[in-house]
């Protein structure tokens, strides 16, 4: 069993991946937008459990984010890498792309309430290279 771990752990490392657990999605309410046709609200809160992280990726949308317990990285294209505690918000706009989103623990989760203003229908998330 330890042979296998330790062969696990170095081709992870020759090959540059990071094994991370993807985030835990909940989506909490989708509401239209009438004044804004074709538009929609929609919350989500986001888990990251320890160590765990997004994809690059972007949202096509206006996104409020509020942390509720833990401590994440965020880092937008363009901008400097920030790490942010309960209470804390960070914002992204339609053309950001989001290069980090994880949690800056590898012992405790971390959780985060996110408020997407979106195009009706469009995916709350899409991969961004």
């Amino acid at each position: 069993m330890t042979i296998k771990l330790v062969a696990f752990v170095l081709l992870c490392l020759t090959t540059g991946t990071a094994v991370a657990e993807e985030p835990k999605v909940t989506p909490l309410l989708s509401k239209d937008l009438p004044e804004n046709s074709g538009r929609e609200a929609l919350m989500i809160t986001v888990e990251h459990a320890p160590g765990g992280a997004s994809a690059i990726h972007r949202h096509n949308a206006h996104a409020f984010v509020y942390v509720l317990e833990g401590s994440v990285v965020m880092q937008l294209k363009g901008g400097q890498q920030v790490t942010l505690t309960p209470g804390q918000t960070f914002y992204e706009g339609p053309d950001d792309v989001h290069l980090v989103d994880r949690n800056a623990s590898g012992t405790q989760p971390a959780k985060f309430l996110v408020l997407l203003i979106k195009d009706k229908g469009a995916p709350a998330l899409v991969p961004a290279q």
